[in-house]
């Protein structure tokens, strides 16, 4: 087999592709926490990175909204129906949705290039004249990113289209290596500047590395322009619901960052680097497990079978509770441990840095679970065809966490029950500013909400399935974490006798043995208690292992 064509391959099986993109979320998420690392170890919490960071809000609001909240939802269905009809069609199609869309993010990239120094102003309000500055320039520079970033996404509707994940799944791991190369080797020579040039490089991998398998595919670039067609009209009309909730998503993200610059110099690096962390679990499986599920609840409700629909929410609800609530729990046991292996190696993140990423990290792991279910919960109202519900649901959860975090600020800026509780809770016994704790509280408490609300008010559709056997199986789950959380905390106690923890080896080696500790337990209690998730997971591997 030749380069071109191991590049070219096209996935068979919905289970050979569904791996192969979760594989790729595991390495690109992994080197999505290498990168904070490298940044932790070259400048530490600081104003560097939290300019870097606030930098990175504008070119993100612009992708986020237009083309993840929307046009990559609604592309892959209207370019199958245009291919299906004829290819000359399906590649018409493609070319005036890449040049009417590039214009788009030409004209909102110039207009945000135009006005950088005042939105800076909105979302740094903390921030030194200078410090605001810097961020503008900085803006400026990564405003290409969503240019590329949008050509990308059509090409990977593409790509999905014609079962070819192999390119796709490399172009997110190719965005974070050009991001790592920009710290690595531009920072030395361009000082921030290095920071942005290393995103511009990774948007430019993600977009590059896509097309040769495009191009393999029989498309054809046309200088088409028509804003007016019908199908455009259509795929924007069909977007907007999604654009709306994903707009509402990055407003928060802009009001925490406005906030966060208002608390203290480094506020908003630890946020950004314990939500990075708690995200991981949230990605690679709530995320995960939604997107697997989303076609076959689809098919289900569009042929009105409604067992069907049930059996299957029910099937992947539990997977997800029983996946990611062993992982809440060590991630609330092993948050210091995890902070200062990833940030801590070197000696610009300081210990009260380290100490209040971890704090925030673990208050992070009380809502993992709740934030996991979101983006499934989500996809069941999509498959109904409802998509107002989730909407309404989300704007209610952004306007309920920016008053919560700004209720939340007020109170622990001034000594009381709240702040005595976090200090306890989260061994936070000399540092006089906890703040930036408000930040993930509030995102906390208002997820829950928001994954409550959308429970019921889907309840219509599942409500037959809260049966004994669901609630029976969360229990069996619920105690396999328990004996978790039990043997994870022993070894850590008993470990932590032992040595001083003063070197990077000895608290790796107390993460690796109270996690694998805690993991063998969970496994074998899960086994004790018949949990049907183990049971079956357990099947799968071995007809792997066997070739079964």
């Amino acid at each position: 087999m030749t380069f071109s064509q191991f590049f070219n391959i096209q996935t068979k099986t919905i289970a050979f592709a569904a791996g192969l993109l979760v594989l790729s979320s595991l390495v690109s998420r992994a080197l999505g926490i290498v990168r904070n690392g490298l940044l932790s170890w070259r400048f530490g919490a600081g104003e560097t990175t939290d300019i870097y960071l606030a930098a990175f809000r504008i070119p993100d609001f612009i992708y986020g909204i237009l083309i993840m909240g929307g046009i990559s939802a609604v592309f892959l269905p209207m370019f199958s129906e245009h291919f299906h009809t004829s290819r000359e069609e399906g590649w018409k199609f493609t070319s005036n949705v890449l040049n009417v869309l590039f214009l788009l993010l030409l004209v909102l990239s110039a207009l945000a290039f135009l006005f950088a120094p005042f939105l800076v102003e909105f979302i740094t309000p903390g921030f030194t004249t200078e410090q605001q500055e810097t961020t503008a320039s900085l803006t400026r520079l990564m405003l290409l990113s969503p240019l590329l970033l949008g050509v990308s996404s059509v090409f990977s509707g593409m790509l999905h289209y014609f079962g070819k994940f192999l390119a796709y799944s490399l172009a997110p791991i190719l965005y974070n290596v050009g991001i790592i190369a920009g710290i690595v080797f531009l920072v030395p020579l361009f000082g921030i500047w290095g920071l942005g040039l290393g995103v511009v490089t990774g948007a430019l991998l993600h977009s590059a590395v896509q097309v040769p398998a495009v191009l393999h595919s029989g498309f054809k670039w046309s200088p088409l322009f028509d804003w007016r067609d019908q199908a455009m009209k259509k795929m924007f009309l069909l977007a907007l619901p999604r654009t709306i909730a994903a707009a509402s998503l990055h407003v928060n993200l802009v009001v925490l960052t406005a906030l966060a610059s208002l608390i203290a110099t480094g506020s908003i690096t630890i946020f950004n680097y314990a939500n990075d962390v708690q995200y991981f679990p949230i990605g690679l499986i709530g995320v995960s497990f939604a997107m697997a599920a989303f076609p076959s609840l689809s098919r289900s409700f569009a042929k009105k079978n409604i067992k069907d629909f049930q059996e299957a929410f029910a099937t992947t609800f539990r997977q997800i509770f029983f996946f990611v609530m062993p992982v809440a729990i060590l991630l609330f046991l092993l948050r210091a441990q995890s902070v200062r292996l990833v940030y801590g190696a070197g000696d610009k993140f300081t210990w009260d840095d380290t100490r209040l990423t971890a704090a925030a990290l673990g208050i992070f792991a009380f809502g993992v679970l709740f934030q996991a279910l979101i983006p499934f919960l989500a996809r069941a109202f999509f498959a109904t065809k409802d998509t107002k519900a989730p909407t309404v649901i989300s704007l209610f959860s952004v306007a309920f966490n920016i008053v919560l975090a700004v209720f939340l600020i007020r109170t622990l800026a001034v000594p009381g029950a709240l702040g005595d509780v976090l200090v306890a809770l989260l061994k936070l016994e000399g540092i006089e500013d906890i703040r930036v704790l408000a930040l993930p509280l509030a995102l906390v408490i208002s997820g829950m909400a928001q994954a409550i609300l959308l429970g019921i008010f889907l309840a219509k559709y599942v409500r037959e399935i809260l049966q004994k056997d669901l609630y029976l199986s969360l229990a069996k789950t619920a105690v396999a974490s328990v004996a978790l959380g039990i043997v994870t905390y022993g070894i850590l106690r008993l470990y932590g006798g032992v040595f001083f923890l003063t070197t990077y080896e000895e608290v790796l080696g107390q993460l690796l043995l109270a996690s694998m500790g805690g993991i063998l337990a969970f496994a074998a209690c899960a086994f004790l208690v018949k949990s049907p998730e183990m049971l079956y997971f357990w099947k799968a591997l071995k007809g792997k292992l066997y070739g079964r």
